[in-house]
């Protein structure tokens, strides 16, 4: 008697790693007592499993997704967002979120099928912070500007659908998001900057908490005209975690008056090994494992900032109607059961069309498997930034311009600066044109006033900060009719 245990298929999509199992396996009354002896070895491996995970990471309050094979965590961005509903009561669910947001993707969509007319495409202005405690730029996780312009490559790459890049497929569905992203060139104050800003904290690593109380408010710059990107050791509950980012929201939506809650922490925030990538700049520090060293972790982050679910909809089962509010939200990604660990194609939901499209950049996959945004991902991309807070403003956002309104903005307050910086027992303003300011006032990071004082000397420039406690400050500087703000940090 012959019974047969269906084997499901499974390929690989590169060459290097092809592998195939047949998708029927007859099992022969005789070869049972095999099966039974082996039986014991999978029962001693579950068992094991089941051990580990007992330790399986944490954060949030949640369990998370650790790869099988790698014990690192892709993505913490839902349970992010599920933890800040939990604390306020303002912020909008995901169902008032779709529901505002689905007739103006279809809007869109509408539009797309009256004209033909080429979309311009979209700039986003970057900062990149990078937050480390003293090491030497370069050196662990306050990693060079090569590595962080290698991730701008691969964004730009990513989100265009680069030919010649690992960003380009020719999948049916594959689009061009049309974004670029650009690394501002004017800072807060009006002065020229690289986009990239160093920032000397006392941690040595992050976790949740101290992320979202002091590292991000501390440091970001304005929401509505930067996108800001964190770049730092994680540790504690963030140990194994790749990074995480804000999901856009809407305060127009009915019944909620405050959209807040996020707005001094808004962004993407990623580990340094995980920034950059490795193929286009080899001497930075990179993930050891080898699966996330191509700077897919920031491509797949800033889609959760742009309005983008996992492919999986976060609910482990499969959905035939691809527009079930358990799902992505775009119907041309197909249905799956789970989200991926390897490159191995599979089709986790055989009563739906399509196989599992493990190359998207919403599952979780290793960076060499990913290459595809949809058509119907990129219309709500466009759609979220034509429409949610602190996205649509960035449209209009003119940072990434070269200017000279630092110089002109500041004429009689040109050159002043801080120094030391960090300060121990004592902070220098420093002048360059001899015309002292009239005043300054320092506060520290709460906005409280620590120290003030009137400028009638040289002496009055020199500021004891030997009795302030560690942290960040900021000195507010009078000149006439203008004012400067620096910050500088106390060790």
């Amino acid at each position: 008697m012959l019974s047969l245990l269906r084997i499901k298929y499974v390929s690989v999509l590169f060459p290097d790693q092809i592998k195939y199992v047949p998708k029927p396996l007859l099992i022969s009354t005789g070869m049972r007592n095999l099966i039974t002896h082996k039986s014991f070895l999978i029962t001693s491996l579950f068992a094991v499993g089941a051990l580990h995970a007992q330790d399986a990471p944490k954060a949030f309050g949640q369990t998370l997704k650790a790869s099988p094979s790698t014990g690192l965590v892709r993505c913490v961005s839902a349970e992010y967002m599920q933890d800040l509903q939990s604390k306020n009561a303002n912020m909008q669910t995901e169902a008032q979120f779709e529901a505002w947001l689905a007739p103006k993707i279809a809007a869109r969509k509408a539009q797309k099928l009256t004209t033909n007319a080429a979309e311009a495409v979209i700039t986003l202005p970057v900062v990149v912070h990078i937050i480390h405690n003293g090491d030497a730029v370069g050196s662990n996780e306050n990693i060079s500007d090569d590595q962080v312009l290698s991730q701008i490559t691969v964004l730009n790459q990513d989100y265009r659908r680069l030919t010649g890049s690992r960003g380009y497929n020719e999948n049916e569905v594959g689009a061009d998001v049309g974004i670029e992203f650009c690394l501002a060139q004017v800072d807060p104050d009006g002065n020229p900057t690289t986009g990239i800003d160093r920032q000397r904290l006392s941690a040595a690593s992050w976790s949740t908490s101290t992320i979202e109380a002091t590292l991000k408010p501390q440091t970001i710059w304005d929401p509505t005209k930067y996108f800001n990107i964190w770049v730092c050791n994680f540790g504690g509950d963030l140990a194994d975690v790749l990074g995480y980012s804000t999901f856009p929201q809407n305060s127009t939506l009915a019944g909620l008056t405050d959209s807040s809650s996020t707005d001094t922490t808004d962004g993407v925030i990623i580990g340094y090994k995980y920034f950059g990538s490795k193929e286009i700049y080899a001497n930075g520090t990179y993930d050891t494992s080898g699966q996330y060293i191509y700077g897919r972790t920031a491509t797949h982050e800033i889609g959760h900032y742009l309005g983008l679910r996992h492919v999986d909809g976060d609910n482990t089962s499969c959905v035939v109607n691809a527009t079930d509010s358990r799902k992505d939200y775009c119907p041309d990604t197909p249905a799956i059961n789970e989200l991926h660990y390897t490159c191995v194609s599979e089709d986790s939901c055989p009563d739906a069309d399509g196989t599992d499209m493990i190359e998207n950049y919403m599952d979780y996959t290793p960076d060499s498997c990913m290459n595809i945004f949809t058509v119907d991902q990129k219309d709500r991309i466009v759609t979220v930034l034509q429409n949610a807070d602190r996205r649509k403003t960035l449209l209009t956002s003119t940072v990434c311009q070269a200017t000279t309104a630092g110089t002109q903005q500041f004429k009689a307050l040109n050159g002043v600066n801080l120094y030391p910086n960090p300060a121990q027992t004592v902070i220098n303003i420093a002048i360059a044109s001899g015309d002292l300011p009239d005043n300054y006032t320092v506060l520290n990071s709460l906005g409280q006033v620590v120290a003030k004082a009137k400028v009638t000397s040289t002496a009055n420039l020199s500021i004891n900060t030997s009795a302030y406690s560690n942290g960040i400050y900021f000195i507010k500087i009078d000149k006439g009719s203008e004012t400067k703000t620096l910050k500088f940090i106390k060790n």
